[in-house]
């Protein structure tokens, strides 16, 4: 009898965490889903999943859950908040009950995989491609947060078998972030930010995931740090050309000056201040956007797991429109 391969994945109601959830059961993996009891559902509904309702801070039932897992896919992060404590409060300490758990129950567990975030290290500079080996610079709160659970994670690494993983932006279907940008293509509109032309990676949901996946089974991996990113760097008017195809038609084009965007960030963060959430706009996103360079160098996935992107960036803007116009989304 075959034994079942048994998949813990926190976040997998969102949207890397259930295309995550999704692939894993295509493996043939048994997969425990950690939820808080007030996520959604919605891209886990009827499919064979144990959803498991408990909090990251819940440490009885995360030794229930982590005691017969082979992998821990650590997805669940938070991207967005009002102070640095709360950042270090859903990255950080998360991962610390996390991991403390999981060497008390089950430090034998086959891999942990950690999504970190390209912010962790912090924009290229004057084109230098950032690799593995860039001296971190993370330049806003939540990318501090970030490098702090990579700093905590290598800690565990003599114990435990980590890899962490660093994404640029993802899009793909069920995106609600990068989504917001062909929202505005459609109303006719492409918004360029400043007048030299940026130059990022990007990554599409499905390439993402193999990435995770091929980290997760790769003995080399064990205790290493990757960018799974687009092997291609994009300037904002080539992609705007791939989305006029994708739309069959082009937008107006538009370019916004590096004040007016400061100023918009500035009005939405005061704003939030007499609101419970936080902006998803604010000034240190807005340093985020007004970087000429978020590139990375992903030859050393390429070399070590075998990444390669799988989808063109034409195939997987058109999968994402489509699939965009199909929810009705656009």
């Amino acid at each position: 009898m075959e034994t079942k391969i048994i998949s813990v994945v926190t976040g997998a109601s969102g949207f890397v965490g259930s295309h995550l959830v999704d692939y894993l059961i295509s493996k043939g993996h048994y997969v425990k889903c950690l939820l808080r009891k007030s996520s959604s559902k919605k891209w886990l509904e009827g499919k064979p999943v144990e959803i498991v309702d408990c909090g990251l801070f819940d440490t009885e039932s995360l030794s229930g859950v982590l005691r017969s897992a082979d992998y821990l896919y650590h997805i669940a992060g938070v991207v967005k908040a009002k102070t640095y404590d709360e950042y270090l409060h859903g990255n950080v300490e998360t991962t610390r009950i996390l991991l403390d758990v999981l060497l008390k129950v089950n430090p034998k567990v086959k891999r942990v995989v950690i999504a970190s975030s390209f912010t962790a290290c912090g924009p290229s500079y004057e084109s230098m491609t950032c690799n593995e080996e860039t001296k971190e610079h993370p330049l806003t709160r939540y990318g501090k947060s970030k490098l702090e659970q990579e700093l905590l994670a290598k800690q565990y690494m003599g114990q435990l078998p980590i890899t962490i993983i660093r994404p640029p932006a993802v899009f793909g279907p069920r995106d609600t972030e990068i989504y917001l940008f062909f929202k505005t293509y459609k109303a006719g509109l492409m918004s360029l930010i400043g007048y030299n032309n940026k130059l990022l990676n990007l990554i599409y949901i499905d390439d993402l995931i193999v990435g995770l996946y091929l980290a997760s089974i790769n003995e080399k991996a064990a205790g290493q740090i990757y960018y799974i990113a687009s092997e291609e760097m994009y300037t904002w008017p080539q992609i705007g050309d791939v989305i006029a195809n994708a739309f069959g038609r082009k937008a107006f084009t538009i370019r916004i000056p590096h004040f007016i965007v400061y100023i918009v960030a500035a009005f939405a963060q005061f704003f939030s201040m007499f609101s419970s959430k936080a902006a998803t706009f604010n000034i240190e996103k807005a340093r985020d956007f007004v970087q000429q360079y978020w590139t990375c160098d992903v030859s050393k996935a390429k070399r070590e797991l075998g990444f390669k992107e799988s989808y063109s960036l034409e195939e997987s803007m058109k999968l994402t429109i489509d699939w965009y116009r199909e929810m009705k989304w656009l």
